[in-house]
């Protein structure tokens, strides 16, 4: 099967190398987003996606839009049966879903209806999910709401990030997506249109939502904390200079009675600093941090950063 693959950032590799080790399937072409300026010299950097395609002597397009003139030429020329796609992070508009053969399959890391849209592992760990996974559908015009020919479920684990899970559904994933295009080449898949309930979303998640919020109960803050690493990053602020925050651990305790406030509690956000750990208080029982960044510094464990900065007992971050 001739396969167009759009991809970029580097969980979509996985599916990439997959697909071109492929007996059954030949990489014609591949769509990513444009070279992004990295690093402290912002020079640009072709996506992981883009590299790899380079590495093996693949045709790679870079446009703004699909929509861009001449997008729509190159990938006739390239002829596709299938058009794979995996984190590409733009939309295929309604004048290309119909090019390949076998229309665009997309790999979502997601068990379709749940948390469609830009960011789904991070809502789903926010949420509290146990199970998430990946499924394969048929792009159409709407967000993700096309008919799905394939799933796989994974356990979230209780300090599973969400770099941490992507990393392992983008392994499973690829084969899923693999799996499919050889279900469509033999004929033997067959799309099933997804269910009305349980639908949920999850669009892109910001810096600012990823600030914590020390007034809620320890566990929502592990979760919101795990969901934004790495990207784009927990944060929170100490004198109004933004700190960001590694993993932290909610300690052994009974959650208060709602509405109690016991005179010894101390309120959300105070810190107790001991020689190797630091701890901060949320609505509940305290979190232990781990590592923490200050603005221009590597990161450090919570403790150096503390002794570091002479923090003591009452600090309190905002």
């Amino acid at each position: 099967m001739r396969v167009v693959f759009a991809g970029t950032p580097e969980v979509a590799v996985p599916s990439l190398q997959l697909l071109l080790s492929s007996p059954q399937h030949d990489v014609v072409g591949v769509i990513s987003r444009p070279d992004a300026a990295a690093g402290r010299g912002r020079s640009l950097v072709r996506s992981p996606v883009a590299a790899l395609a380079d590495e093996h002597g693949i045709e790679v397009i870079t446009p703004r839009r699909l929509s861009d003139p001449g997008v729509l030429d190159r990938l006739r020329s390239w002829r596709p049966d299938s058009g794979a796609v995996v984190a590409y992070g733009g939309l295929v508009p309604a004048g290309l879903l119909d090019l390949p053969t076998h229309g665009w399959i997309n790999l979502h890391f997601s068990v379709l209806p749940a948390w469609r849209g830009a960011a789904p592992v991070q809502h789903a760990i926010a949420a509290g999910d146990e199970i998430t996974g990946a499924s394969t559908f048929l792009l159409e015009e709407g967000l993700d709401t096309g008919p799905v020919y394939g799933v796989i479920t994974e356990t979230i684990a209780p300090a599973d990030t969400s770099g941490d899970l992507l990393g392992r559904l983008s392994e499973a994933g690829a084969h899923l997506l693999v799996s499919t295009l050889d279900g469509l080449e033999s004929g033997d898949l067959t799309p099933v249109a997804q269910t009305a309930h349980g639908v949920s979303h999850a669009p892109k998640v910001d810096v600012d939502e990823a600030r914590i919020r020390w007034d809620l109960p320890a566990h929502i803050v592990d979760r919101r904390v795990r969901a934004h690493t790495p990207a784009p990053g927990a944060w929170t602020t100490l004198e109004g200079t933004r700190i960001k925050l590694g993993p932290v651990t909610p300690l052994a305790g009974d959650d208060p009675t709602p509405g109690a406030a016991p005179a010894d509690r101390r309120a959300p956000g105070s810190l107790t600093v001991a020689k190797k750990t630091v701890d901060v208080a949320t609505a509940t029982h305290p979190v232990r941090l781990s590592w923490v960044q200050p603005p221009g510094k590597k990161a450090m464990p919570a403790a150096d950063w503390a002794r570091g900065a002479r923090l003591t007992d009452g600090t309190v971050l905002e």
